[in-house]
């Protein structure tokens, strides 16, 4: 089967109609696929229906016809070939579980989600193999990078990398989202590419509180080196290849999301570090900032992984125990010194 007929033949649903699942969902459509796209609000499925346009969550890009919207999980799923999910990291668990009746056996499901469940520890493929039976015979897949929403949706070039067990599904997936304007990779190390896209966000949160401490150029570079550093560290404790975070899904992700202006992440470190209550910054936020959420299960992670973390550790004092940002940066400077490379890790 050559490529083009391959494409012309799949069936792909969309599940989640953020930012990023909208602009996913316009992307394969612009390459002439039919996409299903779940919609959690109504009136989100009428503006895309109507108007094709997301005004909600992605305002000002038009939507192509070949996306139609719907509110009906099952239905939207049902005898797709694929499913990309692209929902909140903290309500996978539950989406998943109210599709599971509908897949049909052998289908791709590949992640698009940043994060670690709080509960388990889980990253999302995990999570997504523990709901599923044995017997609907899937393949998982994840897809992540540096990567904002609203470029993906204006078009402007873009590249990724897509990770899975299987070779044969990474190439195919690789195949099917790789365009003029967005070039992908193909991986086999799934825990690698699913950690770094979530532990990025951490760290884009110190990056941002820095950056609003005014604290200059020079402390950001050493918080994106150093959080490199540690994702890495935990990443290998936990099975992943060291060489997947010098890529897109670790090193790329990282410096886009600790410096780019679009980094909800960033911004959330941002108004920490100049005074604001966390409460209330994520009070005035539409859009979820993953890191928030993700901070608490790497820090977790660090204890039952027995890995050291200090950014990370520091980000949950600010977050979790209201730590003043000025004394987080005291204890970083001042921790015992060290070699740079873990003798124990090579890293």
């Amino acid at each position: 089967m050559n490529d083009r007929h391959a494409r012309d033949t799949e069936r792909i649903a969309v599940i989640g109609a953020g930012s990023w699942g909208t602009a996913l969902a316009r992307h394969l459509a612009l390459q002439g696929l039919q996409v299903d796209l779940w919609v959690y609000e109504a009136e989100v499925a009428e503006q895309i229906a109507g108007r094709r346009e997301n005004k909600t969550y992605l305002p000002g890009i038009p939507l192509p016809e070949g996306i139609r919207p719907s509110t009906d999980l099952s239905a939207v799923v049902r005898e797709h070939d694929l499913v990309l999910l692209v929902v909140p990291s903290h309500v996978m668990r539950q989406v998943v579980s109210g599709m599971k009746d509908s897949l049909r056996p052998g289908v791709v499901l590949v992640s698009a989600a940043k994060g670690i469940e709080n509960q388990t520890l889980m990253t999302m493929s995990q999570v997504i193999e523990e709901v599923l039976p044995d017997d609907l015979a899937f393949h998982r897949a994840c897809l992540s990078g540096p990567t904002f929403a609203r470029e993906v949706g204006r078009g402007l070039p873009t590249v990724m990398t897509v990770a899975s067990p299987d070779r044969q599904a990474s190439q195919r997936l690789q195949r099917l989202f790789s365009s003029t304007t967005m070039r992908v990779y193909a991986s086999q190390d799934l825990m690698g590419v699913e950690l770094g896209g979530a532990l990025k966000n951490v760290f884009a949160i110190a990056a941002g509180i820095s950056d609003g401490l005014e604290l200059g150029t020079n402390a950001r570079a050493a918080l994106i080196t150093r959080g490199l550093a540690e994702m890495s560290r935990l990443g290998v404790r936990m099975g992943a290849n060291p060489l997947t975070f010098m890529g897109l899904a670790g090193l790329g992700d990282l410096v886009l999301t600790c410096t780019g202006d679009l980094s909800r992440n960033r911004t959330v470190g941002l108004k920490l570090g100049r005074g604001m209550k966390l409460a209330d910054i994520l009070a005035e936020m539409k859009m979820v900032a993953e890191g928030v959420k993700t901070t608490r299960s790497a820090f977790d992670l660090t204890r039952r992984e027995n890995v050291d973390m200090p950014v990370t550790e520091q980000v949950y004092q600010v977050l979790y125990e209201d730590k003043d940002p000025r004394l987080g940066l005291i204890d970083l400077m001042t921790r015992d010194l060290k070699d740079e490379i873990d003798p124990s890790l090579g890293i």
